[in-house]
């Protein structure tokens, strides 16, 4: 009889992780029938909200290692490009690891969007005391702009990936796979979706950061289709709620005795001047200027934000760029990415594109 995974038990299974042999495609030739699916309603006067945020990008992929900072340990664990809520408690584990090197048990986590508020909760569950120093917090944070469906992608160019950065992301998104299954349900707003990727390519690569976790997330073809398109396939994965999910966590936080302090800092000779010995460096793009890491770039992305609709109770990848996840707090259709802007405002275009792309595929959907 199996048993639920504690989350001790999940801090366990990530010191496995590297020894398992995985599959190397997911798609899968057995088809599945598909149910009828409720159009979205693409209509202007349902248009709540457009929203705007930079993914933290690296073309080598995110920062996971400590260094000496005087006589204490910065350890750094930002630059997820368009998966920092996918990966949180993945690298945060990891960043964990390097914390638990010092024998001190008090720690300072910069930055309090998803990655922050992932490596403090780890911290705390490994007996350490914990504060969180940020310049923002929910719901003015990064994460609180993203999508948030469940799957690294926008990560690393795939030419700039090497083994230890492979082995660094097989563990981290295998441990967030898990960790995030002990959240299902509506205090995080955290649930599993039906998820159709719509495309005109027959058998289409998978996104080069899946390869090496693509048993987690198999692909089937959906027999038959009901999208514009020629051929369309489903996987089930996890959709978080930003809204709802930081909230929770930092409330968790908090009710664990943790402390927060709206702080900024400018570079790496403030962040010395904290008391605490153990420093994690969770501040996305901010690291850009806090570290000097001129790697990191802008890419920026918009959401389209429509009334909710109860009866969606699927998602859409493609075809394109174009997504549309059915959140509670309305249905977002995205997806813009311009690398290297890093203004702030309403692409007009952009927000044209997405809600014209996602008016003609949901107008000539087959019901």
């Amino acid at each position: 009889m199996l048993r639920e995974l504690s989350r001790r038990d999940l801090i366990r299974l990530s010191s496995l992780a590297a020894g398992v042999s995985f599959v190397r495609c997911a798609t899968s030739s057995f088809p599945i029938p598909i149910g009828r699916r409720s159009p979205v309603i693409v209509d202007r006067s349902r248009v709540i909200r457009t929203v705007v945020g930079l993914r933290p990008y690296r073309p080598s992929g995110f920062v996971l290692e400590a260094e000496p900072l005087g006589d204490k340990l910065l350890v750094h664990n930002y630059g997820h490009g368009g998966c920092g809520v996918t990966l949180s408690w993945g690298t945060a584990q990891l960043a964990v690891e390097h914390a638990l090197q010092r024998s001190n048990r008090q720690a300072a986590v910069i930055g309090c969007g998803a990655v922050g508020l992932a490596t403090a909760r780890l911290l705390q569950d490994h007996g350490f005391y914990v504060t969180i120093y940020a310049k923002a917090l929910p719901p003015d944070t990064t994460s609180n702009m993203a999508g948030a469906l469940w799957l690294p992608v926008t990560l690393v160019d795939r030419n700039r990936r090497t083994p230890r950065f492979d082995q660094q992301l097989e563990q981290a998104t295998r441990f967030a796979w898990r960790y995030f299954q002990t959240l299902v349900g509506e205090r995080y707003g955290v649930h599993w979706v039906e998820t159709d990727c719509i495309e005109d390519r027959n058998d289409p690569e998978l996104p080069h950061e899946v390869e090496r976790i693509a048993d987690l997330v198999p692909f089937n073809p959906l027999e038959p289709n009901p999208y514009p398109t020629r051929f369309a396939r489903r996987l089930h994965t996890m959709l978080i709620e930003p809204p709802t999910y930081l909230r929770a966590v930092l409330e968790d936080f908090r009710l664990t005795g943790g402390n927060v302090v709206v702080r900024e800092f400018a570079d790496r000779a403030s962040l010395s001047q904290l008391d605490e010995p153990i420093i994690v460096n969770c501040t996305g793009l901010g690291a850009h200027d806090l570290v000097g890491d001129a790697e990191l770039q802008p890419i920026k992305g918009q959401l389209t934000v429509l009334l909710p609709q109860p009866e969606i109770d699927y998602a859409t990848v493609g075809p394109g760029d174009l997504y549309m996840f059915s959140r509670r707090d309305g249905v977002i259709l995205g997806g813009t990415h311009e690398r290297g802007v890093w203004s702030l405002d309403v692409n007009a275009a952009e927000a044209e594109r997405v809600f014209q792309g996602h008016r003609q595929l949901f107008g000539a959907l087959r019901r």
